[in-house]
């Protein structure tokens, strides 16, 4: 039987799918079929430091609107204190002791000393791993891109100093160089780069007119970006590297692999084929790994990343030219009239 086994942050996995932060999470009877359907590790639903604050204001607000009417009013309620991250760290807690692979847990904060604050009371909950969630939606047109990318460097070099367990980043591709800017968190220390986060994007609706937020999953043709960096990343950090997005098959995960990543995350394939779907996919890369009498992960991983292929242009803007040459071929996929 094949090794699936492989080496994530540190961490022994027993082969390289990853359960990725998503709402099924929550359940721990979720968590437990997961474990029992294959999944190597899970990465435990992100912590937004946004939604504490404005559950505060909201609890604040509920809670003081009345009380200065008279004073008779004024000791009538209770001093209650909002939980805060309480509630989470609890449930952190309760998903670290129902499953027996790591647990890796995700956090998304605003200020520097509450990523380190917050990262700080997570590694007390026993969990094996923090995945460090930047997401930076660009809104104000002064901000320069500098800025964002040093201020992160800067955030993971605390949590680093602050906390003994692995840290991962889960950044996006719309740094101006992704691969230069993975370099800078890999020299600052990242365990591992996961690569890459989808952000959820707002709609219109017409008839309303007003703006909507659909939940979408992602889709396969999702992956490529991820692929395309993995190759260029294999070999050039460090830090190991996890695909994320667009990953729905076992086939789609050997080809992150062979592109040069470590392990992948998913999420939307069981959202779209259920929990279940990930003992599938390892039966896949089982069977196909016999076939290719691979005995391990070791022996293809990065077999066709930019490092050990032949071809030099592959990874390079020829491929982009190359395609454009022979563009006539997409009449054979939509024969028009």
């Amino acid at each position: 039987m094949a090794n699936l086994t492989i080496q994530y942050m540190g961490l022994q996995l027993k082969n390289p799918i990853i359960v990725g932060a998503n709402n099924l999470v929550v359940d721990i009877n979720n968590l437990k079929k997961m474990e029992a359907a294959g999944a190597a590790a899970i990465v435990y639903k992100s912590i937004f430091e946004e939604q504490i604050q404005l559950e505060n204001l909201e609890m604040h607000q509920t809670m003081t609107e009345f009380e200065e009417r008279n004073a008779e009013m004024t000791s009538l309620f209770p001093d209650i204190t909002h939980a805060g991250p309480e509630e989470f760290l609890m449930n952190l807690r309760l998903a670290k002791q129902a499953v027996t692979i790591p647990l890796i847990a995700s956090l998304n904060a605003v200020y520097e000393d509450t990523w380190v604050e917050y990262a700080k009371k997570i590694e007390e909950t026993g969990v094996d791993a923090i995945e460090l969630n930047f997401y930076a939606v660009p809104v104000k047109f002064d901000l320069c891109g500098k800025t964002i990318e040093d201020a992160q460097v800067e955030i993971l070099k605390a949590v680093k100093a602050a906390v003994k367990i692995p840290v991962s980043v889960k950044l996006s591709y719309f740094y101006s160089n992704p691969l230069r800017f993975i370099a800078k968190m890999d020299e600052a220390g990242a365990d591992a780069v996961v690569a890459f986060n989808r952000f959820f994007q707002h709609d219109i609706d017409i008839n309303t007119e007003t703006q909507v937020f659909p939940y979408t999953v992602s889709n396969v043709e999702d992956n490529r970006i991820t692929m395309r960096f993995a190759g260029l990343l294999h070999g050039n950090i460090k830090a190991n590297i996890c695909a994320n997005t667009g990953i729905f098959e076992g086939s789609d995960v050997i080809k992150m692999l062979l592109a040069g990543a470590d392990c992948v995350q998913v999420a939307s394939t069981i959202y779209k084929n259920q929990i279940g779907h990930v003992a599938k996919m390892l039966t896949d890369i089982e069977a196909w790994m016999a076939e290719k009498k691979y005995d391990s992960i070791s022996d293809f991983k990065g077999k066709l990343s930019k490092k050990n292929i032949k071809d030099k242009f592959a990874y390079k803007r020829a491929q982009y030219i190359d395609i454009l040459m022979k563009s006539d071929d997409i009449f054979k996929l939509y024969p028009t009239i």
